[in-house]
């Protein structure tokens, strides 16, 4: 006998609706140390904003791609308020002194943050292009096949170029979406030209200023994080820990709306 949609509304609960079973059941300290615990909350919440930022940046091409300037400020004001939320977590993670850290580490064994499938997407998203982040995902998983589509899609900034067409800016779409992004004297002139006009799409450039400045503020306070956690020492994993992560400081994701700021 099937159950009537009443039925299913009556017996929904908070905890079966947010699936919080699942959800509180999913942290399994490998050790008895006090610590342990929010390291690992803190990583999955981080996963959860990199799964909700995924989620809006995927609307926003869409609303880029439709030439909706509303609805894209709309969303770019969430994925910035979500983005702020993540950097200010690191705050939390803070409050773990070097010598709590290093009472659970070796129980991580290989276990590295460079292994977060999403983030990698993320980048990809935001217009990375590069072979070597795929190391840490074998060939056919399907975390490698979800980084490597989203390399061949358009980045979000391919949807901003679109959306600037839509606008009726002469703006170049003919740009292999599977290389990465290089500055273009020829999109400087007409964003130059979009701030002259002072309208909707001048605030979607300032937006997304703001998106790339906020992807540098993450990357700089993980990078001092991990600093005053191990300092110099390998990361989990065998990475190089902040000698890596140093690398990836000042590095816009839309360097066209950074060229363009000595001229406006």
């Amino acid at each position: 006998m099937t159950r009537s949609v009443s039925d299913e509304h009556s017996s929904l609960t908070y905890s079966s609706y947010l699936a919080l079973d699942e959800v509180l059941g999913a942290q399994r300290p490998r050790s008895a140390e006090h610590d342990e615990m929010l390291f690992i909350v803190i990583h999955q919440v981080y996963e959860l904003w990199f799964k909700q930022m995924l989620h809006e940046l995927a609307h926003l091409q869409r609303r880029f791609e439709a030439g909706d300037t509303p609805h894209s400020l709309r969303t770019l004001r969430r994925i910035l308020t979500v983005l702020k939320v993540a950097v200010a977590q690191i705050d939390v993670l803070e409050t773990m002194t070097p010598s709590q850290f290093t009472s659970f580490r070796s129980r991580l064994a290989a276990a590295s943050g460079f292994e977060s499938a999403q983030f990698r997407e993320l980048e990809a998203v935001l217009g990375r292009r590069e072979a070597r982040v795929f190391t840490h995902y074998p060939e056919g998983s399907p975390a490698r096949d979800r980084i490597a589509a989203a390399m061949e899609r358009p980045s979000l900034y391919d949807s901003f170029l679109a959306y600037l067409a839509e606008h009726g800016y002469p703006v170049p779409l003919d740009r292999d979406v599977c290389a990465p992004l290089e500055p273009s004297p020829r999109v400087q002139e007409i964003l130059l030209r979009v701030y002259a006009d002072d309208a909707g799409p001048a605030s979607v450039c300032e937006r997304l200023v703001d998106l790339d400045e906020g992807m540098q503020e993450w990357r700089y306070r993980h990078v001092k994080m991990v600093e005053r956690t191990i300092g110099d020492k390998s990361g989990t994993g065998g990475s190089s820990g902040a000698a890596y992560l140093r690398t990836t400081l000042l590095r816009p994701a839309f360097p066209d709306l950074w060229a363009v700021r000595s001229a406006l």
